[in-house]
């Protein structure tokens, strides 16, 4: 699997200002449905459910919710850089703006896992990071996203 397969130009976006995590869920499923097909009243309400379980904010100002979703052929993602930071409930308690949001088919096990820890994996790069919050043009971080060494899960 690689970062090339789970996103794609149109599921890119920097965003100004998201004021709750509930508007940024309604965000991320209207980009999923808008690059992916996915239906955004089950991606919201799936992300949603997920959050519930508990904390998707992993530190370092990054965020990854995921959601499985019925219907889906294939992981897929949506990644977002925000302009100014999100209050998100992450476990370091810092605010977040980078968000990599991943759904998967309902059925999909070692796939979304290897998903997962693929953009994790990534996202823990420092210098990464730094270039993604550099760059606003959603052209340039598909590129540096999909460029990054990592990019190909073990």
């Amino acid at each position: 699997m690689e970062l090339a397969d789970l996103l794609n130009p149109q599921a890119i976006r920097v965003i100004g200002s998201i004021k709750s995590k509930k508007r940024l869920f309604h965000e991320i499923a209207e980009i999923g449905g808008a690059s992916w097909g996915i239906d955004p009243a089950l991606a919201f309400d799936a992300l949603q459910e997920r959050e519930s379980l508990g904390t998707t904010g992993v530190g370092n100002g990054v965020a990854l919710p995921h959601a499985r979703i019925d219907g889906l052929e294939h992981v897929c993602g949506v990644f977002l850089r925000l302009e100014h930071t999100l209050d998100y409930g992450s476990v370091d308690r810092a605010p977040v703006d980078l968000v990599f949001a991943l759904f998967a088919p309902q059925e999909a096990g070692v796939e979304h896992l290897t998903a997962l820890a693929l953009v994790s994996r990534m996202l823990r790069d420092s210098a990464l990071c730094s270039k993604l919050r550099a760059n606003g043009d959603a052209d340039k971080l598909f590129t540096i996203l999909t460029a990054h060494p990592d990019t190909k899960a073990a």
